[in-house]
């Protein structure tokens, strides 16, 4: 008897076309941040009809983020295929193509999460096309968090919780089809700087805190330096720690004296550099150019840090996406929700169709010709790690 799919999710197409067009930004700035369930509603009907059953996983203290988990079979181990919901803040005048609509253009899918990572999502659920649970030996899972792109709210949930999952991982984070095994840390720190406003006819008046700010600028690219030359990892690209000055704000009007200014850096730790360690060697150097200048000062996190990830190279995962991919695993400097899918137990790859060059700019995009070949990588994942063998 030929068995009939359980799948009634929509084609591939509509469903990247959907969750391109639902806009769910996450970002530390309150004004940008936007509510994810909105993807997930869509996301959970397609799943359901596909034969997985849903969960929506509330986040404590966040009520209008969740995270959804949804689930075919059952049992021990199982694979989970991991994608966040939230996209970051975007530019609309800065693109050439609408960032909420789906455009095929020269053989690219451009729009906001095609490459980092909407369109996962839907490959998941596409690969996941026509299986049923009486074929799976351990359970495939599919999971959209929330706040990956600002304080990954929805992993640390994930963790709080103690909930296991499966055994084994994937994040479909952009690696461009190449599987990554370990990855950098990821700080977010606010530098105040507090002066005295007056008068701009008169410098006297005041204590210009945008002046001071330019100090510690000074001595931050100093440090960055000094980094880069005494912390260095050769399994990485960019095998030294970074520090990028990403959002600055003083003052309020061009006749006053800044009384006021914030500065917000990112910093991207080494395996083994410790973030309080790190932080400790920011807060000096921000109190030497600050304090002589007669400023008050504070160093505090943006966010909880984002600890490196590091998936040891004999994992069955990481193998597996070795032998798919026909590429070594690699170490990355961007930072993803792996260390805290490991800190569940389970051993995690990344791995996904787009580029990292792509995410985080206009005009994001995915190349067309990269979805065969995820597809074809996820449906032997799941061969592997979640369907019955035959004896």
């Amino acid at each position: 008897m030929q068995q009939i799919p359980a799948t009634e999710a929509p084609p591939l197409r509509r469903m990247l076309e959907q969750l391109i067009a639902t806009p769910s930004v996450s970002s530390v700035q309150p004004a940008w941040d936007q509510s994810n369930r909105a993807v997930l509603e869509p996301l959970a009907d397609w799943l359901r009809a596909a034969g997985f059953r849903v969960e929506v996983l509330e986040i404590p203290g966040h009520p209008d983020k969740a995270n959804l988990l949804a689930t075919l079979g059952s049992g021990p181990g199982g694979l989970v295929l991991a994608g966040h919901s939230d996209t970051v803040p975007y530019d609309a005048a800065l693109w050439q193509h609408d960032p909420l609509a789906l455009t095929e253009d020269g053989g690219r899918l451009y729009g906001l999460g095609t490459s980092d990572m909407k369109s996962f999502l839907a490959l998941a659920i596409e690969a996941a096309r026509g299986l049923d649970a009486g074929q799976l030996e351990h359970p495939l899972m599919i999971l959209a968090t929330a706040d990956e792109e600002s304080a990954m709210h929805g992993a640390r949930a994930l963790v709080a919780a103690g909930r296991p999952l499966g055994r084994h991982a994937v994040i479909g984070e952009p690696t461009g089809l190449r599987p990554v095994r370990a990855h950098k840390g990821v700080m977010g720190e606010t530098i105040r700087l507090i002066g005295r406003s007056g008068h701009a006819s008169d410098p006297s008046l005041g204590n210009n805190a945008i002046e001071g700010m330019h100090a510690v600028l000074t001595a931050l690219l100093g440090w960055r330096d000094t980094l880069s030359r005494e912390h260095r990892d050769p399994a990485f690209g960019i095998a030294w720690p970074t520090l990028n000055c990403g959002h600055i704000h003083g003052g309020d009007n061009f006749n006053r004296i800044c009384g006021q200014c914030e500065l917000h850096i990112d910093i991207r730790p080494l395996p083994g550099q410790e973030p309080d360690t790190l932080r400790s060697a920011l807060r000096q150097r921000v109190a030497e150019a600050a304090e002589p200048r007669g400023l008050q000062w504070t160093v505090e996190p943006l966010f909880p840090s984002i600890p490196p990830a590091d998936t040891p190279a004999t994992a069955e995962i990481v193998r597996a996406g070795e032998a798919l991919s026909g590429h070594a695993a690699e170490a990355v400097s961007f930072g993803t929700e792996a260390p805290f899918f490991n800190a569940l137990g389970m051993e995690t790859m990344v791995l996904g169709p787009g580029d990292v060059a792509q995410a985080h700019q206009p005009d994001e995009f995915l190349a067309v010709e990269r979805i065969e070949p995820m597809l074809g990588m996820l449906r032997g994942l799941i061969q592997r790690f979640c369907l019955m063998r035959s004896e």
